[in-house]
């Protein structure tokens, strides 16, 4: 296992030559908890300082509009709250292409953010064997169209789902129904 570290209060060339940095491989649990043990770096590490975000021009003004645009985000309100999206915009991107710079030759990407050992993939794979239950309170009805439908004379757990109060957070109600507001084309605000 090679493990790759960074240390704060270096530079990101200095971090970033130390990442591509072979390691001589972790050798037993305890120097692996001993190197884990303590934090030797920090995202923060990776953000860029304020000058280097206001040197950055990988976002200009007109991008941000056509970021905000294609997401359907409001544009900003006020120059203050357009430099401030821009600021954070630049922020992120360095902070992107700080961790594209990691080199991860060799290393499995994930399939998810989970446990991938075999036991975990073997303890949530869905056999015929795990749906048993589910499948017997089913029943195939009709002759031509078939379906498949729950039985009715098996009960249904439903838990605590039918203590859930629904229309508990609900602001407005009317009856047995919540109110959504909403400004139409044809309503005065």
């Amino acid at each position: 296992m090679h493990i790759r570290t960074f240390q704060t209060g270096k530079s990101h060339k200095e971090n970033h030559r130390q990442m591509n940095v072979d390691r001589e491989p972790v050798k037993d649990m305890q120097e692996l908890g001993k190197l884990l043990g303590s934090a030797n770096w920090s995202p923060k590490d990776l953000l860029p300082t304020e000058e280097q975000v206001q040197q950055s021009t990988e976002v200009n003004s007109k991008q941000l509009h056509h970021l905000l645009r294609l997401c359907a985000l409001p544009p900003p309100q006020s120059i203050e709250e357009e430099t401030k999206m821009l600021s954070d915009l630049r922020a992120q991107l360095h902070f992107v292409n700080e961790i594209q710079k990691v080199d991860t030759e060799g290393t499995k990407p994930l399939q998810s953010i989970r446990d991938e050992t075999e036991a975990s993939v073997k303890e949530t794979e869905i056999t015929l064997e795990s749906m048993k239950e589910a499948l017997e309170r089913e029943e195939i009805v009709g002759t031509h169209h078939r379906r498949i439908r729950r039985r009715k004379d098996v009960p249904v757990d439903a838990g605590d789902a039918e203590k859930w109060d629904v229309l508990g957070q609900a602001s407005k109600k009317v009856g047995k129904y919540f109110v959504v507001e909403s400004k139409g084309s044809g309503e005065s605000p």
